[in-house]
């Protein structure tokens, strides 16, 4: 008798990705003409991203820049949570966050999509933050890795662990 095979689904984000982009934003801020005198800037404060200009548009298109870099490095914009610019004295601010691992909730989505949606025979357990699937055939999570590329979630995943 086989053994199963399976595969975890896991939503994770490559930090020095985001540095690297990060550095890359704050550069172009520097260098570009439609930023100067506006005091943009990007920055990490801790474990958040803060961004900051004179005007709700410039630290929005600060903001722009940012997940253009972020996108040019293959980091998924659902894993980036950006808050709304709000006014901070004379500048406008938004913090951004990085998020990773799988809520609970987010795991249960998963899960009934799966059970659901997916071929008979899969079983998909919740570990911590990340989603063990297993399955008597390689075809069938290969099915189960199709079927959620094709949804539309609202949080990055990726696939590793496979066996």
């Amino acid at each position: 008798m086989a053994a199963d095979s399976s595969f975890d689904i896991v939503s994770k984000v490559d930090r020095q990705e985001v540095d690297n982009a990060l550095n890359q934003a704050a550069k172009e801020i520097r260098q570009r003409f439609d930023f100067k005198n506006t005091d943009a800037k990007i920055e990490w404060s801790g474990e958040v991203i803060d961004m900051e200009a004179v005007s709700e548009e410039r630290v929005k298109a600060v903001l722009d820049v940012f997940q253009s870099k972020l996108v040019r490095r293959g980091v998924s914009l659902k894993a980036l949570d950006a808050e709304e610019p709000r006014s901070s004295g004379k500048l406008y601010k938004i913090t951004a966050s990085v998020t990773e691992g799988i809520s609970q909730e987010n795991a249960k989505k998963v899960s009934k999509i799966i059970r659901d949606e997916g071929p008979k025979g899969i079983k998909a357990q919740i570990q911590g933050d990340e989603l063990r699937v297993s399955g008597k055939k390689r075809d069938d999570l290969q099915e189960v890795q199709r079927l959620l590329k094709e949804k539309d979630l609202d949080f990055a995943i990726q696939f590793t662990n496979y066996r």
